[in-house]
C-alpha cells in the first residue's frame, strides 16, 4: 500500500468500515473486458472475511461467477469532500476495503438461510427468518476473501 499512513489493520476498526459500508461492487471477468455490479452484502469475520450476496437465480452475474468465480471487490464509505482555497489542495474524506477472492455458490439450504440471514442483518439491522422455501428463490453465494487492504483518510 503506497499510503501506509491511511492503511487499516485492527480488527475493530475493519469491523467499523465492515459495518458502515452497504453495497459492495464486485468485479467480474466478462471476456476481454471487467463487469462490475453494485451489490447488497452480509459479511462474516472470523480470522478470515466472508461476504454473502444474493441474486435471482439465473442472469449474467451467475454466468460469469459460473465461468470464472475469481473477483474483486470494493466498498467504501464516510464520503465528505475536503475544501481549500487552491484546487490541487481539495481531497475527499472515505474509508474503503478493496480485495479479491473466489466466489462458492451456497447450496445447502441451512448455509443459504445463515448467509441470507447475515444479509439482512448487516443491511437493516434487523435479525430476519427464513425458511427453506424462501432460500430456494434465490441464489446465495459467499465470496471467500483471498486478500484485502483496508484504508481511510481522515
Amino acid at each position: 500500500m503506497r499510503r501506509s499512513d491511511r492503511e487499516i489493520t485492527t480488527r475493530s476498526e475493519i469491523l467499523r468500515i465492515l459495518d458502515s459500508c452497504k453495497v459492495c461492487r464486485l468485479g467480474m471477468r466478462d471476456g476481454d473486458s471487467i463487469y462490475v455490479l453494485p451489490l447488497n452484502f452480509g459479511y462474516r469475520y472470523d480470522g478470515g472475511l466472508t461476504l454473502y450476496f444474493h441474486s435471482a437465480c439465473e442472469g449474467k452475474k451467475l454466468d460469469l461467477l459460473r465461468a470464472c468465480p475469481k473477483v474483486g471487490f470494493e466498498m467504501d464509505c464516510g464520503h465528505e469532500l475536503i475544501s481549500a482555497e487552491v484546487p490541487c489542495r481539495y481531497g475527499y474524506r472515505y474509508s474503503s476495503l478493496v480485495g479479491n477472492g473466489i466466489v462458492e455458490f451456497l447450496e445447502d439450504p441451512a448455509d443459504k438461510i445463515a448467509a441470507l440471514r447475515s444479509l439482512m442483518l448487516h443491511q437493516s439491522g434487523k435479525d430476519f427468518v427464513f425458511d427453506e422455501a424462501m432460500a430456494r428463490t434465490v441464489a446465495v453465494f459467499a465470496l471467500n476473501v483471498s486478500g484485502f487492504a483496508c484504508k481511510r483518510r481522515v
